[in-house]
């Protein structure tokens, strides 16, 4: 599902469920990390880790423990870029070289509505108002989840080239729907503090896609070079 929405430079590797075949186990420094979590969180963990894995494979990168850094973020080998999400029933990581893009953000979600007081913690005031369109336009789809998904695909795309905080108010997201395909579209999310500085300039929004498919809503944030 994400890698219809990814550049054709990203290696996308998905799961479905938990307990397919093809999942490799924990490698032992990764095994450390989860060694006092509960089973669930154990075996997400574990088959998003194989997922990147495979990605690098298909890059071309010997397969190597993907261990967290600086705010939990998943320091990834020399070279590559890349970004991981998971859901219930659902992993998927994204991986690409660092020539093609500077930073990468994937998240998926499920296709249903946020908790009662979530969006107002997630949308600025001018988001909650394009979301009351698009509802009333394509009611099929939870747009709060999907803006929610936005803003942490945002996040992950904005931590590794600042190394800093973004809050879900310091980016204004609009999303828009292809006229062609109504469950896919494209992102673009004003940046509101300032960007990172990236090929000797400085960015001012990222861009990305969206996807509604399989019970999930879907996002991603690329930042070219």
């Amino acid at each position: 599902m994400i890698e219809d929405i990814l550049p054709a430079a990203v290696v996308a590797v998905e799961a479905y469920g938990y307990d397919g075949p093809g999942h490799t186990p924990l490698l032992p420094e990764e095994e450390a990390l989860v060694a006092r979590a509960v089973p669930k969180r154990r075996r997400e963990f574990a088959v998003v880790r194989s997922c990147a894995r495979r990605a690098m494979e298909e890059l071309g990168v010997p397969a190597q423990p993907v261990l967290n850094g600086e705010r939990g973020a998943p320091r990834w080998p020399i070279g590559l870029v890349g970004s991981m999400t998971h859901c219930e029933g659902y992993c998927a990581a994204a991986l690409v070289r660092d020539s093609d893009l500077a930073s990468l953000g994937i998240d998926a979600e499920p296709d249903g509505p946020l908790p009662t007081g979530g969006l107002g913690r997630v949308a600025l005031p001018a988001e909650a108002a394009r979301l009351a369109h698009l509802t009333r336009d394509h009611p099929d789809i939870h747009w709060d989840r999907l803006l929610f998904s936005a803003k942490e695909s945002v996040y992950k795309a904005w931590f590794p080239l600042t190394g800093r905080w973004l809050d879900f108010t310091e980016a204004d997201i609009e999303i828009s729907v292809n006229p062609d395909d109504p469950r896919t579209g494209s992102l673009r999310a004003a940046l509101l503090v300032p960007g990172p500085m990236v090929g000797g300039r400085r960015l001012s929004h990222f861009a990305g896609r969206w996807t509604a498919r399989h019970g999930l809503v879907a996002t991603v944030v690329t930042v070219h070079t």
